[in-house]
């Protein structure tokens, strides 16, 4: 199992679009045959995926997804910084 968080950090005035967008990304996620878990967590203007995937081929089939694609596009003038990505191993 590999396990990655994702923190998005959107500017205070699009917080609301990218919340709409990010629930969308959340939502086809969760469709895919490789997806355990993809939660999402928020404050404020902060957006957390806690993402869990079966295997690295799953993981990388979910990287070639044309809406996480448009998704990272889309937001790029939208956040205050870059998209942080943490591949991640279970210690507890």
């Amino acid at each position: 199992m590999i396990s990655i968080t994702a923190i998005i950090k959107s500017k205070i005035e699009t917080t609301e679009t990218v919340k709409e967008m990010v629930h969308n990304l959340v939502a086809n996620t969760r469709k895919e045959a490789a997806c355990i878990r993809y939660d999402l967590h928020y404050t404020d203007t902060v957006f957390i995926i806690w993402e869990e995937w079966k295997d690295q081929a799953g993981l990388d089939i979910h990287n070639e997804q044309s809406y996480l694609k448009d998704f990272i596009t889309a937001s790029e003038n939208l956040l205050a910084a870059p998209i942080q990505v943490y591949k991640t191993t279970q210690v507890l």
